[in-house]
């Protein structure tokens, strides 16, 4: 049987999974599909590109930290960060949980063009902001909120807009699509693929960096 694989732009305030014991939006409300979970996650208050699959296999190969297959995403953040501090973040910076990979990261001259978010960022007339388009080749628990506080930029929106081969596109939040063939053969290349995983040199830390978490 050929396997399910959708895209979806997670919306804001939705719960990456399909229940909640306490009534909150999950994915339950935007794809009526049985059988499929989740290839890795996004924080409820973080939107865009998520993977569905019922592929196993894939779904461990895309989420596994040892293979380093880059999430890239938008981030909106407060104030305007100069050369050190995108340096920094290119570098990897020092979390609690241990030193991250380095990440690629660029300022973007003007704002993407994106959906509106229905609860709108906290706006402060003196305090300007900036987007950052940043790649990471690492999943941990709020990664991306994280870095970008560390570096004294703290993220204000955040919306995934790639993992590996496969791109946000023309989706609007709440909006799905069956992966083309072309993405599909993309990423049966990667489930199929033979080679030893990558292992960067900081790909030996603790438990917390194989947490299967989104940003």
């Amino acid at each position: 049987m050929t396997p399910r694989l959708i895209a979806l732009f997670k919306p804001y305030d939705v719960l990456c999974q399909f229940t909640d014991a306490e009534g909150r939006a999950t994915l339950k409300a935007f794809v009526p599909i049985p059988g499929i979970y989740p290839v890795g996650r996004l924080d409820r208050d973080s939107e865009g590109l998520l993977l569905l699959t019922d592929d196993g296999p894939l779904a461990h190969r895309l989420t596994d930290p040892r293979y380093g297959h880059p999430r890239t995403y938008l981030v909106q953040v407060e104030h305007v960060p100069d050369d050190d501090a995108l340096d920094r973040l290119r570098r990897g910076v020092v979390l609690n949980d241990g030193p991250t990979r380095p990440a690629e990261v660029s300022r973007l001259e003007e704002p993407p063009e994106l959906p509106e978010r229905p609860v709108p960022i906290r706006f402060r007339k003196l305090v300007p902001t900036a987007w950052l388009r940043l790649t990471l080749r690492e999943g941990r628990n709020r990664q991306v909120r994280r870095m970008t506080a560390a570096v004294g930029h703290p993220t204000l929106r955040l919306v995934r807009v790639a993992i590996g081969p496969i791109g946000l596109g023309s989706l609007l939040p709440g909006q799905w699509r069956e992966l083309t063939e072309a993405e599909r053969r993309a990423l049966q290349e990667i489930r199929d693929s033979s080679r030893g995983p990558r292992r960067p040199p900081q790909a030996r830390r603790g438990r917390q960096d194989r947490k299967r978490h989104g940003s």
